[in-house]
C-alpha cells in the first residue's frame, strides 16, 4: 500500500472540522480531569465504566460507528486478546466495546497527554528493541492475567489494514504461563457509506499523532468493525505453545479480514 492510496475518502467541511477539534480538546480535558481526581478513589469496576463511556463518546465525536461480532465467545474469566493493529484509535474502539488493559510500545508513553493517560490506565509498555525487556514483560503480563484480561498487538507495528503481518510469539507465552485462552481479534475500518475498507485511520510510516487525527476528522463516514474469533482448541491439560498460539491467531484474523 503506498501513501497515495491513503488519501481521505471524503472531505468534511472546514467549520465542521474546527468544531470537532474543539470537542476532542474538551473531551481530552475531561478525561485528564477524571483520571486525576476520580480514578485514585474509585474501584476497578467504576474505572472500566468511565473508560468505556469516554471511549464511546470519542467515537461519537468522530461520528464513527461500531460493529461487533462474536462477543458471546468471550468468557467472564481472564483471557488474552490478540489483535491486528491499524491505528492509535484501535485502543479506544476496543475500550468502547469492552475496557481492557493493553500492552503498548514504549514510544506511546512519551506521547503528549495520550501517553500520560495510557500510564494512568496501567498500560504495560514494552521496548521493541530489547529481547531482555520483552522477557520481563512476559512475566508481568502473566501475573496480570491471573485476575484481568489483556490485549496485545503482536504485529509489533501498525499497518494500513490490507495486510496482517507475522505475529511475534513472545507475548503469547504469558497466556501459556497463566493458562488462559487466547482470542484472536480482527479489527478493520470501513466506509459506512460503501462498506469498503477505509485507509483514513491508518497510522503508519512517519505519520504524527495530530496528522493521523486530522485524517480521521476529515472523514465523517467511518465504521470500526471488531470480530472476536475462536481460540485455538486445546485440552486443559495440554501445554500451550506460544508459536502455535501466534500462528493460529494470525491465520484466523487473516481469514476473517480476507487479506494477505
Amino acid at each position: 500500500m503506498n501513501f497515495q492510496t491513503l488519501k481521505t475518502e471524503s472531505k468534511t467541511p472546514f467549520l465542521t472540522r474546527c468544531g470537532v477539534w474543539v470537542l476532542i480538546f474538551l473531551h481530552i480535558l475531561c478525561g485528564v480531569f477524571t483520571l486525576s481526581f476520580f480514578f485514585p478513589f474509585i474501584g476497578n469496576q467504576d474505572k472500566r465504566g468511565h473508560i468505556q463511556r469516554w471511549s464511546r463518546r470519542l467515537l461519537a465525536i468522530l461520528n464513527m460507528e461500531l460493529k461487533i461480532q462474536g462477543q458471546a465467545l468471550l468468557p467472564s474469566t481472564p483471557y488474552l486478546l490478540a489483535s491486528n493493529h491499524i491505528s492509535w484509535l484501535d485502543i479506544h474502539v476496543i475500550n468502547a466495546f469492552q475496557p481492557i488493559r493493553f500492552v503498548a510500545k514504549s514510544e506511546v508513553a512519551s506521547w503528549p497527554i495520550f501517553g500520560w493517560m495510557a500510564k494512568q490506565l496501567l498500560t504495560v509498555f514494552i521496548r521493541r528493541d530489547s529481547s531482555r525487556h520483552a522477557r520481563q514483560v512476559v512475566g508481568q503480563v502473566a501475573e496480570v492475567l491471573k485476575t484481568e484480561s489483556i490485549c496485545i498487538f503482536p504485529e509489533g507495528t501498525s499497518t494500513a489494514g490490507d495486510v496482517v503481518l507475522v505475529f511475534k510469539p513472545n507475548l503469547f507465552e504469558s497466556a501459556s504461563v497463566a493458562r488462559v485462552p487466547v482470542f484472536p481479534l480482527a479489527i478493520q475500518y470501513v466506509s459506512s457509506l460503501t462498506g469498503k475498507r477505509s485507509y483514513s485511520p491508518a497510522f503508519i510510516g512517519d505519520m504524527g499523532l495530530l496528522e493521523s487525527m486530522a485524517k480521521i476528522i476529515q472523514n465523517r463516514h467511518l465504521r470500526a468493525e471488531l470480530s472476536i474469533l475462536q481460540p485455538l482448541a486445546m485440552a486443559a491439560s495440554e501445554l500451550h505453545d506460544r508459536k502455535l498460539l501466534a500462528q493460529h491467531s494470525q491465520e484466523a484474523i487473516t481469514r476473517s479480514l480476507n487479506v494477505i
